[in-house]
C-alpha cells in the first residue's frame, strides 16, 4: 500500500491513509480497541474525502480489535473494515 498525504483531502497531518488496489484506508494502528466515537470520527473523515473525491472507495485498516456496534456502524455508512 502506498501512503497519501492527507492534507491533499485538507485532513490533519496526524491521519494516516493508505491507498491500495480496493481504494483508500484510513489506518488505526494501536493496541487498545476502536470504539464508537472512533466510528464517528473516521465517518468525518470519510466524508471530507468524499466532498474531494466523491467516487473513491473508503475503508478502514486497523491493527486493533473493533467493537461489533462499531462493525455494523461502519459497514451502514459503506466503509468495510480489515483487520491485521
Amino acid at each position: 500500500m502506498i501512503s497519501v498525504d492527507p492534507q491533499k483531502y485538507k485532513l490533519s497531518k496526524r491521519i494516516n491513509l493508505k491507498k491500495g488496489p480496493s481504494g483508500l484506508f484510513v489506518v488505526i494502528d494501536r493496541k487498545s480497541r476502536v470504539i464508537m466515537k472512533d466510528a464517528h470520527r473516521i465517518l468525518k473523515i470519510a466524508n471530507q474525502i468524499k466532498t474531494i473525491e466523491p467516487d473513491i472507495k473508503i475503508g478502514v485498516f486497523s491493527t486493533a480489535p473493533v467493537c461489533s456496534k462499531t462493525k455494523v456502524f461502519l459497514s451502514d455508512n459503506n466503509l468495510h473494515i480489515t483487520l491485521k
